[in-house]
């Protein structure tokens, strides 16, 4: 896992808000086969769970827990997670398509940058530890080939309160990410040094500890310290800049 500090040898493009570490630019886009986005406040605008929340008047207690987890102050994921669906519980599940038409919006560069990885021949993944319902969406949306979340359990049209057990697991949390990572490259037949992850939180480090290139957009200064990218400013098509 990349949990090196910053060394000297860091460098920030001039006035760019693009930090690099750990390697030297240019590399080649087509050298990777794969590459891993997070999705709420990486691939999209924002966190779904805040925002289904204010539904029942209940964001900032439930934004504030976000906050610390995706910080590091929360260490267990599921447990935070747990948490914050557990206080949807009765939140109409229409609330759910309310926030996609009128909240949720593709981050600047998002589409581009996708665009680009599959014009280069890269496979492309979402890996969410949030909800399945916003993630099949954005999934269709960007053209994407596989998508991992969570699950959010319904009765007579409404939340529970919980997640649903699937296949794999119940919550997708930063063990899950990273396992997902290696599960999908070991299925295309390739190593993780030929992935890209790209994410803002603490559950993203174990996935962007195993990938080849670690992608930190407008991410938590725990994740902009680890990751061999951080793009500060701009879009997540600013990653294109290291590539030839």
């Amino acid at each position: 896992m990349n949990t090196l500090p910053p060394r000297a040898d860091a460098h920030s493009e001039p006035g760019s808000g693009l930090v690099l570490q750990r390697f030297t630019p240019p590399l080649a886009l087509a050298d990777f086969k794969l590459i891993a986005f997070d999705m709420d406040s990486t691939l999209i605008n924002i966190e779904c769970i805040d925002e289904i929340a204010d539904a029942v008047g209940k964001k900032a207690e439930v934004a504030a827990i976000t906050e610390a987890t995706m910080r590091g102050e929360i260490k267990d994921f599921k447990e935070s997670l747990r948490r914050r669906v557990a206080l949807l519980q009765g939140v109409p599940v229409a609330a759910l398509q309310q926030v996609y038409d009128e909240r949720l919006q593709l981050n600047p560069g998002a589409a581009e940058l996708v665009a680009a990885c599959k014009a280069a021949g890269l496979k492309v993944l979402l890996v969410s530890g949030g909800f399945t319902f916003f993630a099949n969406r954005v999934k269709e949306r960007l053209g994407i080939d596989f998508a991992r979340s969570n699950l959010l359990d319904e009765a007579d049209g409404h939340l529970t309160g919980q997640v649903v057990q699937q296949s794999w697991g119940d919550i997708c949390d930063g063990a899950e990410k990273r396992r997902t990572l290696l599960e999908a490259a070991s299925l295309l037949g390739i190593s993780p040094q030929e992935t890209i992850a790209v994410g803002d939180g603490a559950n993203d480090l174990p996935m962007m500890g195993e990938a080849g290139l670690s992608v930190a957009y407008h991410a938590k200064p725990k994740v902009r310290e680890q990751a061999m990218v951080a793009i500060n400013e701009g879009g997540l098509d600013r990653l294109l800049e290291i590539f030839r």
